[in-house]
């Protein structure tokens, strides 16, 4: 297949270029930022139409994982770069798309679990998930990030592009060895016996090995009947407390200094981040994905922690001898 990662120079970006062009397949990754690799690398500007669409016309799938990361501080000039690198990078690929000659026959747009409701009643399914923004004691900043995840989908299905197959990646936090990844940095945190339970614990954790998202998207792409919102997380999210406790034990370490809400809250002042990513409950399963068929080579955490756990080892222990 002839392959176009939008946003492809950033980690997932990368993640899925790996994979594509270890397989066989005609990669490019367009992304702002160089970056040397084995597979074609060309600049965009995902402001503004260019000579990048031409790699959008003939391919045969467009995957836009583009948008500002949101491991920051949500002020105001912050939240508008979040906002527009989302919502305007949807836009201009649905119109280079919608200028194509020959376009895609599938388009997979990125989006996020964290658009459902914080909850641990019941788990949020992609055919009957409650969409959050409405619950009475949420924080501006999930509000915001609600805001910004609706407004992200909106902006695909606002594109008219009759040809091409369109489908929402509902992703759940997706963990890889790759050095400064989210898994990177919990693991950092646990190396340093600080990876102790944030809050009360309660608060879910949904989340998806890089090998079964990888094979999730796969799975899309190969789906002709698969459209509109795909939840893409492992079928067993589990509270934070348990969370963390799998993943010291995979690690090999039998305590962490757990972190109450004021000082998750005084953390994230400083290391300039937010707490909304510790400690709003995403309960998230994959109800479309396993009604399909699909097979989750990593459905529970402890297995996953431990595989992660190896091959962070690998990984760096290979670098420290080169």
């Amino acid at each position: 297949m002839k392959i176009v990662i939008l946003g492809g120079t950033g980690q997932v970006g990368t993640l899925l270029a790996r994979a594509f062009h270890r397989d066989g397949h005609e990669v490019t990754a367009l992304g702002r930022s160089p970056l040397r690799a084995p597979w074609r690398v060309e600049h965009w500007d995902p402001e503004r139409l260019g000579d990048w669409t031409r790699w959008v016309d003939g391919a045969d799938a467009v995957i836009n994982m583009a948008g500002r990361s949101v491991n920051c501080r949500y002020n105001a000039k912050n939240r508008q770069q979040i906002m527009h690198s989302r919502v305007g990078s949807t836009r201009i690929v649905g119109q280079a798309i919608a200028r194509a000659k020959r376009p895609p026959s599938a388009w997979l747009q990125a989006s996020t679990a964290t658009i459902y409701a914080h909850r641990d009643d019941a788990p949020n399914d992609d055919e009957t998930g409650i969409l959050g923004g409405t619950e009475a004691d949420a924080p501006d900043t999930w509000r915001f990030s609600i805001d910004v995840a609706t407004s992200w989908e909106r902006a695909l299905d606002e594109a008219v592009v009759p040809g091409t197959r369109k489908v929402k990646l509902r992703s759940a936090v997706i963990l890889s060895p790759d050095r400064g990844g989210i898994f990177d940095t919990i693991l950092g945190l646990v190396r340093k016996g600080l990876g102790g339970t944030a809050g009360d614990g309660k608060q879910y954790v949904s989340w998806i090995h890089d090998e079964d998202f990888v094979r999730a998207v796969y799975w899309l792409l190969d789906r002709h009947e698969m459209t509109g919102s795909v939840n893409l997380a492992s079928p067993n999210p589990l509270p934070n407390r348990d969370f963390m406790a799998a993943l010291r034990r995979a690690w090999g370490i039998r305590v962490g200094l757990p972190a109450s809400r004021f000082m998750l809250e005084v953390g994230a002042v400083f290391m300039k981040t937010e707490t909304e990513l510790l400690l709003k409950s995403r309960r998230v399963v994959p109800s479309r994905l396993l009604g399909s068929g699909f097979a989750f080579t990593f459905p529970d955490w402890p297995d996953a922690a431990r595989d992660l756990c190896a091959r962070w080892r690998t990984q760096h222990r290979a670098k420290q001898v080169g």
